[in-house]
């Protein structure tokens, strides 16, 4: 299935207590669902990306929150945008993410991650 209108999460900084956030995430993807995106997309970094927010602002990891969006969604795609598969088995990717596909899921690859997460991930 191809994209036509996708909808992007790329921060997860919404001013509110922790405890509120995915059910703020939710309410994104199902408002993005009601009015009319084909899919909803995350981002999959260990940190936040510069000129988006602080490198410790909230990141949630992709393939846990699509599978949480998975189960409050009906007909919305849901995938990451984009996987870094320098830091994902692929095997393992493969089944987390037939395992996530039930009609919903898709999956994009990239070579690479941000020099923020990789400078904190080996240091």
């Amino acid at each position: 299935m191809s994209t036509r209108l996708g909808y992007q999460m790329p921060n997860f900084s919404y001013g509110g207590p922790v405890k509120d956030l995915f059910p703020t995430v939710i309410a994104q993807a199902r408002e993005a669902e009601a009015a009319g995106f084909d899919t909803a997309f995350v981002m999959d970094h260990f940190y936040q990306l510069p000129g988006i927010g602080a490198p410790d602002a909230p990141m949630l990891e992709a393939y846990s929150a699509l599978s949480a969006l998975a189960t409050a969604t009906e007909t919305i795609q849901l995938s990451a945008l984009v996987t870094g598969n320098t830091y994902r088995n692929p095997p393992m990717l493969a089944k987390t993410v037939t395992t996530l596909d039930v009609g919903q899921a898709s999956v994009s690859w990239s070579s690479g991650e941000s020099s923020v997460s990789w400078s904190r991930v080996v240091s």
